[in-house]
């Protein structure tokens, strides 16, 4: 970061609603800049949390348009928003390949919503190792809902409730094996579950599909609502925001909000440490050393991938430390 703009500077910037802070400040965060966490530090807590939507489920669902939507009907009520996209990393470039503003077109020119792609860079669910971060960076600007759409992997995504307040399933008639995937643990971190593409034959057998796999939810906790949605015609969108807030309103009964709050400080603190302890250990020990000795090892040698990464494995836990 240029001396122009040290973290302090720039989160006075973005606490005021400076949009172009707001995207440097992103760019710091996603790249992991030595000024990223002052700059964290500096605007955490400062103004309300948004409450922040997770949107997940299967490829070709419909989960960009019907985020679309979504914030099309949240402006039209006056609420300032963010979006996270999280996109499928280009091999190329090790960026999103989907543009900031390819899929919300309609919303680009609008000072009140700001739109954020960002790549998976490797991360193993659906959410890019750095959400959580942008979410907040977008607390600070000023957003007062943030909506958080996932890449579409399927059950993998199950990390996305670990940053939403609210997880959206979204489903289609042509989902296929999708209740299976529910089965698979997917369906455990449903809040809201929608039926998108509702006009599409066999909608009302899925409807009743999605209410008989309600079965396996843990009893005593809360039961997601199913809403039927045409987002391609701004059907259902209403239905889906009544859904949303019912479910805002269980999580914020007193008994829940502050085991929930717990929870998420947890969960962030835990993933933050993690990330910390890997990155320091791995630039103190020349981690990429071994690596690169394991992989020529599969070349030459012929022993698998998945050998050499439990042999790198075994070696970080015998010696923690001497990449030599």
């Amino acid at each position: 970061m240029s001396a122009a703009a040290p973290p302090r500077s720039l989160a006075d910037e973005i606490l005021k609603g400076d949009a172009r802070a707001l995207a440097r400040g992103m760019s710091l965060v996603e790249n992991a800049a030595p000024d990223a966490q002052s700059l964290l530090d500096a605007v955490y807590g400062k103004k309300p949390a948004a409450p922040r939507i997770g949107f997940t489920g299967p490829p070709g669902a419909g989960k960009s348009t019907l985020v679309a939507e979504y914030a099309r009907l949240l402006r039209a009520q006056g609420r300032q928003i963010g979006v996270v996209a999280v996109d499928p990393t280009s091999p190329f470039t090790g960026g999103a390949i989907l543009g900031d503003r390819v899929r919300m077109g309609d919303h680009a020119t609008d000072g009140k919503v700001f739109i954020r792609s960002m790549a998976t860079r490797g991360s193993l669910g659906g959410l890019a190792a750095r959400t959580g971060e942008l979410a907040e960076l977008l607390d600070a600007w000023g957003s007062e809902t943030t909506l958080i759409e996932t890449v579409g992997v399927g059950q993998s995504e199950l990390d996305v409730a670990e940053t939403a307040d609210t997880t959206v399933v979204v489903l289609t008639p042509e989902s296929g094996d999708a209740i299976q995937t529910l089965k698979a643990g997917l369906m455990e971190i449903a809040d809201v579950l929608v039926l998108n593409k509702a006009d599409h034959p066999g909608a009302d057998q899925m409807m009743a599909a999605l209410r008989s796999s309600l079965a396996y939810r843990p009893k005593g906790g809360f039961s997601p609502p199913i809403v039927r949605t045409v987002a391609t015609e701004r059907k259902g969108i209403e239905e889906l925001q009544a859904a949303v807030a019912e479910h805002r309103a269980w999580a914020a009964r007193p008994e829940r909000a502050q085991s929930l709050r717990a929870e998420r400080v947890r969960s962030r603190v835990r993933h933050a440490v993690r990330e910390g302890l890997l990155d320091s250990w791995a630039a103190r020990q020349g981690l990429e050393s071994w690596i690169q000795a394991a992989a020529e090892k599969v070349m030459t040698e012929g022993i698998s991938p998945y050998r050499a990464a439990h042999d790198v494995i075994e070696r970080m836990t015998r010696h923690g430390g001497n990449a030599s």
